[in-house]
């Protein structure tokens, strides 16, 4: 039963505006001690703050007061608690991204929605691919390449021409922007539980800045990408509008 309820907003004055006329209505208790966490804002504040409320394993309920919106329900002050506690939850697990730079010094990084590596000069990016240790793809010559997870098949990864990728299907999106060579590869499929390893070859020539969602690290030399089941978020959504229903209704847009 959802009865004490954490608002946070994004700082855009339309969000910012909802956000006290619904702490007025309704309260407004600390993060810590409430049922259930409602975002203001759009996808990109709703990314940020999957990632600032990982660890305290309550559930948010976005309500739309940006652009875009994927990831937020339709925005409404009304009947709040009936609609939280008849919300469905998605459980959502991040990418845990490792990155190896030229001195040999190594940070990791989590990702909802893709890991990605860029080149950052005119030259275009050489990488090597291996999955689970066996190698791939012995150079792939492109702009870059990305893992998405089903959550973030419908961002970066769709620009690319990646697959949408249902949710509960088990499969990350292993991507290639703008290749070169070789000519005709489009990407794969992968198992979730993969480990997937990008070498960047010759990167004092071509160098290679990579991102988990919004966090990057430059002079890359290798990336590790993989799922971490033990961490997890859950986001909620109102009835016959969740994830995974955002994401089969995407494949049919004209």
């Amino acid at each position: 039963m959802i009865e004490r309820v954490a608002f946070t907003a994004a700082r855009n004055p339309k969000a910012k505006e909802a956000l006290g006329r619904l702490v007025e209505q309704y309260g407004d208790v600390p993060e810590e001690n409430a049922d259930a966490i409602v975002v203001l804002g759009g996808d990109g504040f709703m990314l940020r703050s999957l990632h600032d409320h990982m660890d305290l394993r309550i559930p948010l309920y976005g309500m739309n007061r940006g652009s875009v919106g994927f990831l937020m329900n339709e925005y409404q002050e009304e009947n709040l608690l009936e609609r939280l506690n008849e919300a469905e939850l998605n459980e959502l697990h991040p990418l845990c991204m490792t990155v190896y730079n030229t001195k040999g010094e190594s940070v990791s990084a989590f990702a909802f929605n893709e890991v990605s590596l860029t080149r950052t000069a005119r030259t275009a990016a050489k990488l090597k691919i291996s999955i689970d240790g066996i190698v791939r793809m012995e150079e792939i010559v492109c702009d870059g390449i990305l893992v998405a997870t089903p959550a973030g098949s419908t961002a970066y990864n769709l620009s690319a021409h990646g697959p949408i990728l249902p949710t509960g299907s088990g499969l990350l999106a292993l991507t290639p922007i703008s290749v070169f060579r070789p000519r005709r590869w489009r990407g794969a499929l992968l198992p979730e539980t993969c480990k997937v390893s990008i070498e960047v070859l010759d990167p004092a020539e071509r160098p290679v800045i990579a991102v988990a969602d919004f966090f990057d690290v430059a002079n890359v030399a290798r990336v590790d990408v993989e799922m971490i089941n033990h961490k997890s978020v859950r986001l909620m959504f109102d009835p016959g509008h969740a994830l995974e229903d955002r994401i089969v209704r995407e494949q049919f847009l004209p």
